[in-house]
């Protein structure tokens, strides 16, 4: 609608409008209201048993992560002892003696590399699980190469006794990271449903709170309104001020409150004469 349109609009027709709107809301919010609180009702219980199966899955990978933690930390531990004691072993000569691939064997070092890699990168859950599967098969290896090792020489004694722990630690840290991930991948479309579900009551009790705001506002909006078409449009009082002012100004050629003042940009610039 144009300037010229909006003139031809009498204050009237304006105010009987809105004095409408202002009727019906009051009229239809109470309805409105009550489809909010019932379906507000509904929501929060759901949300409330997704918060709480979402918040004990994280607990669940908490515990985990824990186990997986501690068993790798002891295992690392005991890896660097592992190799003192195989280097001591290499310098006396009993790993010549009772192991003549001792020099091929890279075990640990792969063990350890493994585990750097678990603990530096940034893995998605199907790389993880692969870094597990190829330390599986190195403790499984490393299992056999003690059952082949005989305890009774005294100089292998202590290093079969290490390898032995560190080979269980592992075991116990792969299984914990294993069901970690498990844990971790059920909880994830909790977690979807939670988020959906939050989203879903927090708009419900926005528009809620909104519906009352408008409720709350009607008797008076309702009261301003009639008043103007009984009183009229100019300054009546406190609370009702000129609502004509605006528009005498521009019926007389003024800028309305929404045209925008020019700026030196826009301004039409002077001109000015040379000598």
């Amino acid at each position: 609608m144009d300037t010229e349109a909006l003139l031809k609009v009498k204050p009237e027709e304006l105010a009987s409008a809105l004095l409408k709107r202002r009727l019906m809301l009051k009229e239809s919010l109470p309805g409105v209201i009550r489809n909010l609180e019932a379906e507000e009702e509904a929501l929060s219980p759901k949300v409330e048993r997704l918060a709480k199966s979402f918040e004990d899955a994280n607990s669940k990978v908490a515990e985990l992560k824990r186990d997986r933690d501690g068993g790798q930390s002891e295992a690392g531990v005991l890896i660097s002892e592992v190799k003192d004691i195989r280097e001591k072993l290499i310098e006396s000569g009993g790993m010549v003696d009772l192991d003549p691939k001792w020099k091929r064997e890279k075990m640990l070092e792969k063990i350890e590399e493994i585990e750097h890699k678990i603990q530096t990168s940034a893995l998605d859950h199907r790389s993880e699980r692969k870094l597990l599967d190829s330390r599986r098969v190195l403790i499984s290896q490393n299992d056999k190469w003690l059952k082949d090792r005989k305890d009774s020489n005294p100089e292998m004694s202590e290093y079969i006794k290490m390898r032995r722990k560190m080979s269980s630690l592992y075991k116990k840290a792969d299984k914990a990271h294993s069901k970690m991930l498990d844990a971790v991948e059920k909880a994830q479309p909790i977690y979807e449903k939670t988020t959906v579900a939050t989203e879903e009551l927090r708009e419900v009790r926005s528009q809620l709170d909104r519906a009352r705001e408008l409720l709350a506002q009607s008797d008076r909006a309702i009261g301003h309104w009639e008043r103007r078409l009984k009183d009229g449009f100019g300054d009546i009082g406190p609370g009702f001020p000129d609502l004509l002012r605006g528009y005498e100004k521009v019926k007389g050629g003024g800028l309305s409150s929404f045209a925008k003042a020019p700026t030196s940009s826009t301004r039409p610039k002077k001109k000015t004469g040379g000598k």
